[in-house]
């Protein structure tokens, strides 16, 4: 694994009010790396996604991505942090409107200066990386779950970012279908050279995929652990062993 740093999370606190979720979080994203972020209900997994985006403000700490902290960069200085990264979301959150060529193409419409014809070869190049080749201008609605989900990565992949954030990507699908996705999240990082921040309960794909895992506690609400998910198995804290010996954690 590549030694360099695509962002470091230093201190971070997040709060909803005065409520607590997480408090003092320091850890890096690493090139070339899955890292996976686990924890119990309501620990605040896809809020610590939120703040890794930029959807939300931290209450102490910073989120620092090639030095520049996210949430004090001028509007100019954000835009082009955030096209570092992709984003997928757990519905996939396509544009129902669009067909899903044309939900593929917005990012590259909106952020670069393609003509029409490049536009639509990136995305179809997108599609097939996913393998969705032949559903360029087939409408969401007329995909199934998985599917749904692999287009939203290929979006996600349009400006060809660095570092790519998936939340539950595995979530709901039937087990060959979570397996293909986890084949095509290795591809993304060994191939491709992306990182991938993912989101997950899933532990066949923890195990399958993730090079390190953060363990976030609801009790404590710490970050418990950072290593790999083996490492952690066999010598984490008894919450995290406990978690991965038993594989889900309850809904």
């Amino acid at each position: 694994m590549a030694d360099a740093i695509h962002a470091h999370v230093e201190g971070l606190t997040m709060c909803y009010g005065a409520k607590l979720v997480q408090r003092d979080l320091t850890f890096d994203i690493r090139a070339k790396e899955v890292l996976a972020i686990v924890g119990g209900s309501g620990c605040g997994k896809s809020t610590l996604l939120k703040h890794l985006i930029g959807l939300m403000q931290p209450s102490a700490g910073r989120i620092c991505y090639g030095g520049q902290d996210l949430n004090t960069a001028d509007p100019k200085a954000l835009a082009g942090l955030r096209r570092q990264f992709g984003v997928s979301f757990q519905s996939g959150a396509l544009w129902s409107s669009m067909t899903v060529g044309e939900n593929v193409m917005l990012p590259l419409e909106l952020f670069s200066n393609d003509g029409a014809d490049e536009r639509e070869q990136k995305a179809r190049d997108k599609l097939a990386l996913v393998g969705l080749a032949d559903a360029f201008d087939d409408e969401p609605a007329a995909l199934s779950g998985g599917m749904k989900k692999r287009a939203a990565i290929a979006r996600a992949l349009a400006l060809d970012p660095p570092l790519l954030y998936l939340d539950e990507p595995s979530a709901g699908l039937d087990p060959l279908t979570s397996a293909q996705l986890d084949e095509l999240i290795q591809h993304l990082c060994d191939d491709l050279g992306a990182s991938v921040v993912m989101v997950t309960h899933e532990l066949e794909s923890i195990f399958a995929v993730a090079d390190r895992l953060l363990f976030l506690d609801a009790e404590t609400k710490t970050m418990l652990a950072l290593d790999s998910p083996q490492a952690l198995l066999e010598h984490g804290p008894e919450p995290v062993r406990k978690f991965l010996r038993r594989g889900k954690l309850p809904s």
